[in-house]
């Protein structure tokens, strides 16, 4: 952990931004968390079947969540607050949101055998140490590096396990999930959560699909925290997602721009026409650390 002196060096020498803004659901399921050395994004994944019962924290007797909650938000929620302990490596953090995740989902009487009612979240959290990083990342959540001389890496870069599902978006012209065809592909894909793809869902197969580690911080000049809702849209899905162009924007507009751009871009396609995705607005979470 940095000492209380480095930790002032630190912020003398960095520039924090963030974005956490609603898409075009009724509830933000996104999250994040800005500590003292600590700086995570989350992103909820909206059940797709509503249990019998369920309990808030807030409510006793168990009964249907708020209408400002859902198993996405609380899954994002839990894992937020979890790592916002800032009190263990981000592993053993990532293993405790992950039971903490289990044990809601137990008392709210979600049936954890069903995928369309379990709760899930990515994320992707970084923890400055000395000259480093250390970082922890699951799911569709990525930390992106930008370094000086303007070339990036992504830590941890995966397959979109949405791709199937975007190409079948793309031909639909019932893009909604009253059509039977792509419901049965998103509950189809559920299915696959730490089986082809990774979340903090509760399962403990979950921890063998994160990633992590120590990066130097040598050479960078910012670190890019974000959920899927940053994504540049692309009117072809990708199966392995490029970040150049996103790279490119970020470094020229800056984190407000580039958000700008993005919901631009999205307000010229509401039908989803030619961008295919699953809302015209997704949620985002995002953080930047300019480092000077």
């Amino acid at each position: 952990m940095i000492s209380f002196p480095a930790l002032i060096i630190f912020f003398s020498m960095v520039k924090i931004e963030h974005i956490l803004e609603k898409g075009s659901g009724s509830v933000n399921e996104d999250q994040l968390v800005i500590g003292e050395t600590i700086f995570g994004v989350f992103d909820g994944a909206t059940s797709l079947e509503k249990p019998v019962h369920l309990q808030d924290e807030n409510h006793a007797d168990p009964s249907c969540l708020p209408p400002e909650q859902t198993g996405g938000r609380l899954a994002a929620t839990i894992a937020k607050n979890t790592f916002a302990a800032n009190h263990h490596p981000l592993d053993v953090l990532g293993h405790a949101a992950n039971t903490a995740i289990l044990g809601r989902m137990k008392a709210s009487g979600v049936c954890l055998d069903r995928p369309g009612q379990v709760w899930s979240t990515s994320a992707a959290v970084v923890r400055i140490k000395d000259n480093g990083l250390e970082w922890f990342q699951t799911g569709d959540s990525h930390i992106l590096l930008i370094y000086e001389d303007g070339s990036h890496k992504v830590l941890a870069q995966r397959d979109d396990h949405d791709f199937e599902t975007l190409v079948m978006l793309k031909a639909a012209k019932d893009k909604t999930m009253d059509n039977p065809v792509l419901r049965r592909q998103v509950l189809k894909v559920r299915a696959g959560m730490n089986r082809h793809y990774g979340v903090l869902n509760g399962d403990p197969r979950a921890m063998a699909f994160t990633a992590g580690g120590q990066v130097s911080m040598d050479g960078v000049a910012a670190a890019l925290l974000f959920t899927d809702g940053l994504s540049l849209p692309t009117p072809v899905p990708q199966r392995k997602k490029s970040f150049s162009d996103l790279t490119q924007n970020f470094q020229t507009l800056g984190l407000k721009g580039l958000h700008k751009k993005i919901r631009a871009l999205e307000d010229q396609d509401p039908d989803r026409k030619m961008f295919p995705r699953f809302k015209c607005h997704d949620d985002i979470a995002a953080i930047a650390l300019h480092f000077k």
